[in-house]
């Protein structure tokens, strides 16, 4: 392994010195360092250089390149889809520098990360003191990314998690209503990573992190309302914040299946799912639109997951979250009466004896399973199934 550093490190100051690289190769080379901070022989020469490592090459690795703010801007579908995809892994770099910089901090930390934390807040002091004209919005991107991949070693320490609220008012608030789209979107993003973030405050901090989100529901780039929606799963679970959701529950519900009906995404469907879960008794009156929306969205996506496994995830999400408000209305069957019109050729098609939908099996006989136990008659219709 010590043989192999020389070259590798040569490899990977290609990029710094100007010179060309393939994303693949910086991919790989990431991986080899990865492992090499981990074993003594290989540490112990890498130590003089991770100031290399991390500066001139992860962080690098880290920020948006021109290609990725262009795809944001003119092809939002691509941008989602290539931040969701479980093949990132072997393949970006962004993602390479990511793994390496969270082992350096897990087993080098005591060399590494007081320096790395002080350069992150420096580029984002720097992004506050400075004019419109000078702020550099990709630095101060990756150093958010950076921030926010670290997020479980920063919460689980004290003396850093008393100053997590402060970065969060500071550098992450004010994006929320920034002219720059994919700041706005990393700021959802942050919100994901440090939902734990304890508030000193009377809870005023926690309304105004979930009043920015919601706004962000609605934002012009398809993007951001992804991972803002993706967000507000997280914001529900923490104590206070059903006060400031419960009065706009309707009009959180009508966004994210304006947002399902855009894109199929497993995320933005799960989070409903936990909404729904969690205001139970509130979802009642909305119960039959839910599942006349959830169906619709299944069969949308059912027919692009073909040649789209987002969509045939999200589809099966979908009927997930079709017996999670199953769930939550089974003390009022009355209502599944209403239901039934869309349920039953949902469970049809997925029983249809072509087996083209197999994979929905199990789903469509949960449906089943609530909509014949609960009622107090089997309807007409349910016994064709």
């Amino acid at each position: 392994a010590p043989q192999f550093l020389g070259p590798i490190c040569e490899t990977l100051n290609l990029r710094p010195s100007g010179q060309f690289c393939t994303d693949r190769l910086v991919h790989l080379c990431l991986n080899f360092v990865d492992l090499a901070v981990e074993l003594a022989p290989t540490y112990k020469l890498l130590k003089p250089h991770m100031d290399f490592l991390l500066y001139k090459v992860c962080f690098p690795c880290m920020c948006l390149t021109q290609e990725d703010i262009e795809e944001f801007e003119n092809d939002p579908h691509e941008f989602v889809h290539k931040q969701n995809s479980p093949l990132a892994d072997f393949y970006d770099p962004r993602m390479s520098a990511i793994t390496l910089v969270q082992s350096v901090v897990k087993h080098r930390g005591k060399d590494n990360m007081q320096p790395f934390l002080a350069f992150l807040t420096e580029i984002l002091q720097r992004y506050n003191a400075a004019d419109d004209t000078n702020k550099n919005h990709v630095e101060k991107d990756g150093a958010l990314l950076a921030f926010g991949s670290l997020s479980e070693t920063l919460l689980a320490k004290k003396k850093f998690a008393s100053e997590l609220e402060g970065l969060m008012v500071s550098s992450v608030f004010p994006d929320f209503n920034s002219p720059v789209a994919f700041l706005r979107c990393r700021a959802c993003w942050m919100v994901q990573r440090f939902s734990e973030t304890s508030w000193s405050d009377d809870g005023t901090h926690l309304r105004n992190l979930i009043q920015l989100v919601l706004q962000r529901l609605s934002d012009p780039a398809l993007p951001v309302q992804i991972e803002a929606s993706k967000a507000l799963r997280f914001l529900i679970e923490v104590d206070g914040a059903d006060v400031t959701l419960l009065p706009v529950l309707p009009q959180i519900l009508n966004e994210y299946f304006r947002i399902m009906n855009e894109i199929g995404n497993d995320e933005v469907v799960a989070a409903l799912q936990v909404i729904i879960d969690v205001f139970g008794e509130q979802i009642t009156p909305h119960a039959v639109a839910l599942v006349t929306q959830l169906s619709t969205a299944f069969k949308n996506y059912v027919d692009a997951g073909e040649d789209d496994d987002d969509a045939a995830m999200a589809a099966a999400q979908c009927l997930e979250c079709i017996n999670t408000v199953l769930k939550g209305t089974c003390e009022h069957p009355e209502l599944y009466t209403n239901m039934e019109p869309c349920l039953v050729p949902l469970v049809l098609q997925i029983l249809g004896n072509d087996g083209e939908y197999l994979e929905y099996m199990e789903f469509a006989l949960d449906t089943l399973t609530f909509i014949t136990y609960f009622p107090l008659k089997i309807s007409e219709q349910l016994w064709e199934v």
